[in-house]
């Protein structure tokens, strides 16, 4: 199988939920890196329950020497110092704990976010035709955030708990194994518990993640049309939509909230159960001089703790609920595989002359659905080839191939012999200029834009480029010149000036095949006949594919191809395919180009 390969699919809302240990596995290679720090982090984090579970021994020894029996204030100033010095050492190794934890639970996230990222970058258009942009962002920034909470303090905390657990359960069964075991007898209560909420939490935080990316996608479309909304006057109807997006978002939130609301206080009401058996009984061995009182203090404050660490655990278990969702989203998105990608073994494309081929080229968005059919076509090096057609006929679509955007279901494309799916797309994009119909600018200034291709393209090279599409001089009465901020998309400049800017950001890349789609549909008649008349020194030596409405930028083609419903009809010069009396280019020139001709 030549291209991509095998295919993650991505589901906008699937969850395959997956045993907890190997969700572990599946971050456990970007928390490898930060072992150091996370130790460190639990060290700390161990000292701190250690001081803790020595405070109530201090308490005990206290009340049972120094104040009921010996009333030694001496003894009683002592140990208050050694209490007051745990506890500083308390907040020491707390601070510490924070630290630790903090620094690598932001580094790992870090990492996380910048692999989502690179890995956006490398998937193919289908991916992004298929999926709304809103619902990537969701998985970017939300499921990251929730996932930041679980790697931040989440995991250490069960060890830390677990640890202090078994510390509290051995102290208070040395201390009194009855009282111990009274207290006991909650825990299959507190099980019961655990077990019931378990799946409903996660199909709520399921719920919740999957709302949420609806609201980012419906606000995504709403801002991105915003001049179709306002030209419409639908901002009501956005609005209504909007609010129920969400209000559906926080039904979803508040359904997990009440879960949890109503979990927390289940576990606190188990833990007064406990506290009151323990004083109950304890006070009754007080009474007949079984137990002493420092004990029962002590004993009660561990049974306190004892609920502590479990009352954590549920409060990290939703946290790893919520989590265990945003895991499942993120590495669904990092194993979707990119359709077009490099082939096994591919190689460097070397300097082309710019001999293009298509043979029998069949390809559809969706492959039960072609929209081109059996397609040959040929340009030559340094022809400039015109696509014609009806709206839909497919001509973007070749565009589409010839930039290995899409791989063929069928036959081949090749430049210069080399199939475009055995060759490293790095070296093919490389010798390509591209001015897509949807011209798209980058925040940043209109130098930054220009050598976007060619960071390392000089000033003058900028200018050049610039002049040799006309955009230099409206540039120099812009008040910073090639400094001037375009804002977000373009915003500061009018549709025709994006689209110069974008003629020259392909043109300093000096490509040996240049790809026109639609590239003067935007710009008035005086700023066409400036880029025509660039175009006519610029195109010299290279090969072009041209798409337009305007009859003067294919008039002057050396081939004109005609498409219709995904097939080639016709091919030839202008005058040639007027000369046809069944040609349907001639069909089209009666109906859309006469006029600008006579304009």
């Amino acid at each position: 199988m030549r291209g991509g390969g095998g295919h993650g699919r991505f589901d906008a809302d699937s969850l395959d939920v997956k045993e907890d240990t190997k969700v572990l596995r599946r971050i456990a290679p970007f928390l490898r890196p930060y072992w150091p720090h996370l130790l460190a982090g639990l060290f700390f984090m161990l000292a701190v329950s250690v001081t803790g579970l020595i405070s109530p021994l201090l308490m005990r020894k206290a009340i049972d020497t120094y104040i009921k029996v010996d009333k030694d204030i001496a003894g009683l100033t002592r140990i208050s110092i050694v209490y007051l010095i745990v506890y500083i050492i308390n907040w020491l190794c707390t601070y510490w704990q924070t630290y630790f934890v903090s620094w690598a639970g932001q580094n790992i996230i870090f990492n996380i976010r910048q692999e989502l990222f690179e890995h956006l970058q490398r998937l193919s258009f289908n991916f992004y035709d298929r999926i709304e942009i809103g619902r990537v962002m969701s998985r970017v920034t939300n499921d990251v955030n929730a996932l930041s909470e679980l790697v931040s303090s989440g995991i250490l905390n069960v060890v830390n708990d677990v640890f202090r657990l078994v510390g509290i359960i051995g102290i208070m069964l040395l201390m009194n194994v009855r009282l111990a075991l009274l207290t006991f007898t909650t825990i299959p209560l507190l099980v019961l518990v655990a077990t019931k909420f378990r799946w409903r939490m996660h199909r709520a935080y399921h719920e919740v993640r999957r709302k949420i990316a609806t609201v980012n996608a419906n606000l995504q479309e709403s801002i991105s049309g915003v001049r179709v909304v306002q030209s419409f006057t639908r901002e009501d109807a956005n609005r209504e939509r909007f609010d129920a997006k969400n209000a559906d978002y926080m039904e979803a939130n508040m359904a997990a909230a009440r879960l949890n609301s109503l979990f927390g206080p289940l576990v606190d009401v188990i833990g007064a159960i406990g506290v009151c058996m323990v004083l109950w009984y304890g006070g009754t061995l007080v009474r007949v001089g079984v137990l002493s009182l420092g004990t029962v203090y002590a004993f009660t404050n561990y049974v306190n703790q004892f609920y502590m660490p479990i009352r954590d655990l549920a409060q990290v278990y939703n946290i790893w609920q919520s989590a265990t969702v945003s895991i499942e989203r993120i590495f669904e998105l990092l194993e979707t595989e990119p359709e077009v990608q490099d082939a096994p073994g591919a190689y460097e494309m070397p300097p082309i002359a710019g001999h293009v081929v298509f043979e029998g080229v069949t390809f559809g968005y969706y492959p039960e659905r072609p929209v081109l059919h059996d397609i040959y076509l040929e340009g030559n090096p340094g022809q400039t080839v015109a696509l014609v057609g009806p709206t839909g006929a497919g001509k973007s679509s070749i565009i589409n191939l010839l930039s290995r955007f899409y791989d063929p279901q069928a036959g081949s494309i090749t430049i210069d012999g080399h199939d475009l799916r055995d060759v490293q797309l790095k070296t093919l994009h490389s010798q390509l200029g591209i001015v897509l119909q949807d011209t798209f600018l980058f925040s940043g200034t209109i130098r930054d834009n220009i050598c976007y291709g060619r960071p390392d393209a000089s000033d003058a090279e900028v200018i050049a480029a610039a002049q040799a599409v006309g955009a230099h001089e409206f540039v120099m009465r812009l008040p910073d010149g090639y400094d001037t901020e375009v804002q977000e998309r373009g915003a500061r400049l009018s549709i025709g000036q994006r689209q110069l800017i974008s003629f020259a950001r392909s043109l300093i890349c000096d490509p040996r095949i240049l790809i026109l789609d639609e590239a003067t549909s935007s710009v008035d008649a005086y700023t066409e006949v400036i880029i025509q008349k660039a175009l006519d020194r610029l195109l010299q030596g290279r090969t072009a594919f041209v798409i337009a409405h305007r009859l003067s930028t294919i008039r002057n083609a050396d081939k004109i191809v005609v498409i219709d419903d995904g097939r080639v009809i016709e091919e030839g010069t202008h005058d040639e395919l007027l000369s046809r009396a069944d040609s349907l280019y001639k069909t089209l020139y009666e109906m859309q180009y006469r006029q600008q001709e006579t304009a």
